[in-house]
């Protein structure tokens, strides 16, 4: 999926100014902050086209195999919301070094998962350990590289990593596990983990800074999201206990965010109708990307009948051009405005899902490959240029805050799709069918997405 970490985690003011200390490498520091950023990255597309080996080999049927996704993007997504706050409580290299060992670890406890519940719990912990990486390995190069333009180009640098995991996920994922295992994609994890500890060695020490952390409304959110995704995964009394679960939790949470003197989402945020409009275009793009990967991973294997590195390399098109879309639409929108490129990018990847349609059990596989490059196409150029929008249209002291809070709703909106995706393609109907009416639901979500954003210029006045 087009990054936009970027603006994940403001640093802490008295990081804006500093200078590295003796002994420091910023090389180093932006070689190890890289290294986390994408193995996080990589994690959330890696294990699509492995599904179906790991259903073969450990069983849970689709509801597990969708839980193996969202167990890790959930709670990625659910305790973004306030790990920076935790990474300026400890400091953001102790914040990098314990989230990357713990990654590491629950990448071991992945691999030699003996069953389907273990590797979720796995999963789980991942998500949680790459929650706590993202935004302190963004908050070490902010310390490592003092002078804004070369701050700049290290941030840059630093997202580029992101965008290029994003591209290699599916094909890597295919590869290993054709070629060793499914239990390889995890593995693959421990020398890049322990990579990334030994240069985050140099990296600067920051002064610890006590930020506010509100661990009721975290609670409740997390609690909220995970009751969500059981109600839509799950069936018969196990669903409507956690869809009550999931209303009671969301009630609870906006409750104690009316109250708090620092909400970790600050509902006055929406009152800008740029940022809701901007909110709603980033979730509506994670629905139709990371829920569009996962049926087609299923597509391809299931349906067509491909191997799983053949079905890495069908995705090979459309992310590729994911890191040159990104830098499109930041040309465009220093040139136009966001507005343009958003429009631009939500019109195509309309076009793209409806294209993608046409797809059956009769599809060649190389023309499927193609028809999926739309999808990425108007991904690609609508997320930046969205969250451009949504920066301009706050003061900029809480741009950190608004871009944690975006990154956040897009990654729930990824799992929720994924959710959502996986019944409807496990539905009595037939896979088709319910490939079809996932479609056609994104499409409609970027339908409205693209109205809305037709309003955007009276909006912004």
């Amino acid at each position: 999926m087009p990054t936009n970490a970027t603006l994940q985690a403001a640093p802490a003011d008295h990081e804006l100014g500093q200078k590295p200390p003796r002994g420091s490498a910023p090389a180093l520091t932006l070689a190890a902050s890289l290294l986390g950023f994408a193995l996080i990255t990589l994690d959330a597309s890696v294990v699509n086209v492995a599904l179906p080996a790991i259903g073969s080999d450990l069983g849970g049927g689709m509801s597990g195999l969708q839980w193996v996704v969202d167990a890790y993007t959930l709670a990625f997504a659910a305790l973004m919301l306030s790990t920076g706050a935790f990474a300026d409580r400890i400091g953001s290299a102790k914040a990098y070094a314990l989230g990357t060992v713990l990654f590491t670890l629950a990448s071991a406890a992945c691999g030699l998962a003996p069953g389907l519940g273990v590797l979720i719990g796995a999963r789980v912990v991942q998500g949680v350990a790459a929650a706590v990486v993202l935004p302190a390995s963004l908050s070490l190069v902010r310390q490592a590289y003092p002078d804004p333009a070369r701050r700049a180009r290290a941030v840059a640098l630093w997202a580029a990593g992101g965008s290029v995991a994003v591209a290699l996920g599916p094909v890597a994922g295919g590869a290993l596990t054709t070629l060793w295992d499914w239990r390889g994609i995890f593995f693959i994890n421990l020398p890049l983990g322990l990579a990334a500890l030994a240069l985050t060695a140099r990296a600067p020490r920051a002064a610890r800074r006590p930020a506010p952390l509100d661990l009721p409304g975290q609670l409740a959110a997390a609690l909220a999201l995970a009751a969500l995704a059981f109600a839509v995964i799950e069936q018969g009394t196990v669903r409507i206990v956690a869809g009550a679960v999931a209303v009671a939790a969301g009630t609870a949470f906006w409750l104690i965010e009316r109250r708090v003197a620092h909400p970790v989402v600050p509902f006055g945020l929406f009152r800008s109708r740029t940022v809701a409009v901007s909110m709603g275009a980033g979730a509506t793009a994670s629905v139709a990307f990371y829920g569009v990967i996962f049926a087609f991973s299923l597509y391809f294997q299931r349906v067509r009948g491909e191997s799983a590195l053949a079905a890495g390399l069908m995705f090979l098109p459309m992310t590729v051009l994911i890191p040159v879309m990104n830098v499109l639409s930041g040309k465009l929108s220093n040139r136009f405005g966001p507005r343009l490129p958003m429009l631009i990018g939500q019109l195509t990847a309309l076009a793209g899902l409806l294209l993608l349609l046409l797809a059956d059990e009769h599809t060649p596989t190389l023309l499927a490959a193609f028809l999926l490059v739309p999808l990425a196409l108007g991904c690609g150029i609508s997320i930046p240029a969205l969250t451009a929008a949504m920066m301009e249209a706050l003061p900029q002291e809480r741009a950190g805050l608004a871009a944690g809070v975006l990154n956040a709703g897009r990654q729930v909106a990824g799992a929720l799709s994924i959710a959502v995706f996986g019944s409807l393609v496990a539905g009595g109907g037939g896979f088709i069918p319910g490939l079809r009416t996932s479609l056609l639901v994104a499409a409609v979500l970027f339908a409205v997405s693209a109205l809305a954003t037709l309003r955007m210029r009276a909006i912004q006045r």
